[in-house]
């Protein structure tokens, strides 16, 4: 009963996470006007996982409480690649970005084999596109618009989702792609902070 409860928490508690997960990014770059230190690469690879693992798990009959979120996220991530691309003057390719996701999920689907030999790359990659970001932070040097809120909820929700796959499917791939997520989130996360944190002693010392 009480592990029943548990499951619930987790399961709704990262619902309600990742209906706002990407909000304070969005916001942040609204704000600012511009998209230094967040990667276009790495927004483009954690599109291609997250429609990956969706697929698979509506392939399966999966219990939708189990990836119910990962719409929402979808949809968030399309918002955020808007504004980048508007950001940097490029809007006018998002109509070849809609039409390769387009396509590339339909083919998802054509047979089993291929879902199941996505599935297997989408770990990384997912954990590509953390690097991509820990790239593109290295190299600027300058976290000041990428939130660390978001990826703090994005760390909880991957920390939560470990729980609810190892009580509910006890799929291994699955597993094993949360628990790398939520090790390279966590990197990101203090990545943007040690970065943020650095921003503001020199303008202290300006």
């Amino acid at each position: 009963m009480q592990s029943d409860t548990l499951l619930h928490v987790a399961n709704f508690s990262t619902l309600f996470v990742c209906m706002v997960l990407k909000f304070p990014q969005i916001f942040v770059l609204m704000r600012a006007k511009s998209a230094a230190g967040v990667s276009l690469n790495s927004l483009l690879l954690e599109l291609i996982g997250f429609i990956v693992f969706v697929t698979y798990q509506m392939y399966y009959d999966y219990p939708p409480p189990t990836y119910l979120e990962y719409p929402i996220l979808i949809a968030q991530d399309v918002m955020l690649l808007l504004l980048i691309l508007h950001y940097s003057g490029s809007l006018r390719q998002s109509f070849i970005y809609a039409l390769v996701f387009i396509g590339g999920w339909r083919l998802l689907t054509v047979d089993k084999w291929i879902i199941d030999s996505a599935m297997s790359l989408c770990t990384f990659i997912s954990a590509a596109s953390k690097f991509a970001q820990l790239q593109c932070l290295w190299r600027s040097k300058d976290a000041g618009q990428v939130s660390a809120l978001s990826w703090a909820m994005a760390t909880y929700t991957c920390m939560a989702r470990i729980y609810t796959t190892t009580v509910t499917t006890g799929d291994t791939q699955v597993l094993v792609r949360f628990i790398v997520m939520t090790s390279l989130n966590m990197w990101v996360l203090l990545t943007v902070l040690y970065y943020q944190r650095q921003s503001s002693r020199s303008k202290k010392e300006e």
